[in-house]
């Protein structure tokens, strides 16, 4: 009787290969063209890499954080909001006018967070149970804004001085340096960098966000798996209006005014700052705080702009629109390599 002894060759375990998560690459492009523009700029024009260049980049761009971060989540899932800037103007204007006739600043605010909640309700709504596109159905939904806006008032709207509400934009000087070299925060750009944390948590960290990143990916399979896709796609567009009613309180206490004209195109400079942070067009793929760094990037792109001098303002869209571009056939790439995978 003989014996037959099979010897198997050892093999490398797949877990042991390093693996290049290809769906990050367009966030870390993001984070690597904003280094490379906060080197050019400190080189080519200076006082780039100072604490009050940095702490004016996030005053300045607190309004857009918060958008983008709500667009994340509507990206995410394989939709669009387009209603956004025109949500920021009705819920602007309402709650100065709301201010100016005796309403307590603070329940003026939540109004305004309240307003945008509502439209994104709607557009939930119209696109979970009326099948409408999500192109569509916020289309309509900003025109419903933006001529809500407009019979509400055709003039500025002013918020007096020592108003309230302007509080929110008061700056507290966290370090004292030389030259007015302050580094400075205000309650806008907390809120904008909480809006941000709570955005983090809530997609990496609770069965919501992984039920958004399964629906992006194929909404069929996400329904297979027995998910709430119906709920979570309408809730996904109230995050995105409550986050244009937060913008709307944040920019309105910065600059106090109001007006029926306010956030125009500020819905494709959301857009473009979630894309351009990495979350694909397509859905499925994508991070809060990618979109974080898209917003700094168009924001410090004006910034370098106004300092050379010679660069057209009108040449900041095209400037964006060339980045954007490059970005999204970044995303096609990633995309096709991820098919290949």
């Amino acid at each position: 009787m003989s014996t037959t002894l099979d010897v198997e060759r050892p093999t490398r375990s797949p877990r042991l290969r390093p693996r290049l998560n290809l769906a990050a690459l367009p966030t870390v492009a993001a984070v690597v063209i904003l280094a490379i523009m906060l080197v050019y700029g400190e080189l080519a024009y200076g006082k780039i890499f100072q604490l009050n260049t940095l702490s004016n980049l996030f005053i300045s761009n607190s309004y857009l954080i918060i958008l983008a971060v709500g667009l994340t989540f509507v990206i995410l899932a394989g939709g669009i909001d387009l209603s956004v800037g025109a949500v920021v103007a009705f819920a602007s204007v309402s709650g100065v006018m709301l201010v100016n006739a005796g309403v307590p600043s603070v329940l003026a605010m939540v109004a305004m967070v309240a307003i945008g909640a509502v439209f994104g309700l709607m557009s939930g709504v119209l696109v979970q149970y009326f099948n409408v596109q999500p192109f569509i159905a916020t289309l309509a939904m900003m025109f419903l804004a933006r001529g809500l806006a407009s019979i509400l008032s055709t003039a500025p709207e002013r918020l007096a001085d020592d108003s309230g509400f302007r509080t929110l934009s008061d700056e507290v000087k966290l370090i004292d340096g030389p030259k007015l070299n302050d580094l400075v925060i205000t309650p806008n750009v907390v809120i904008a960098l909480l809006v941000a944390a709570a955005g983090f948590v809530l997609l990496h960290r609770t069965r919501f966000g992984r039920t958004v990143y399964a629906i992006g990916g194929s909404e069929q399979s996400a329904t297979l798996m027995g998910l709430p896709v119906a709920r979570t796609k309408v809730w996904i567009y109230v995050v995105s209006g409550t986050c244009a009613g937060l913008a709307a309180v944040v920019y309105t206490s910065k600059l106090g005014i109001a007006q029926n004209i306010t956030g125009t195109g500020w819905e494709l400079d959301a857009i473009a700052a979630t894309v351009i942070g990495g979350t694909l067009l397509t859905g499925g793929a994508g991070y809060v705080l990618g979109s974080v760094v898209g917003a700094l990037v168009l924001g410090l792109m004006n910034v370098l702009i106004t300092r050379d001098g010679s660069i057209p303002a009108e040449a900041t869209t095209i400037i964006t629109g060339v980045v954007l571009l490059a970005f999204v056939i970044l995303q096609r790439a990633v995309t096709h390599a991820r098919r290949r995978t």
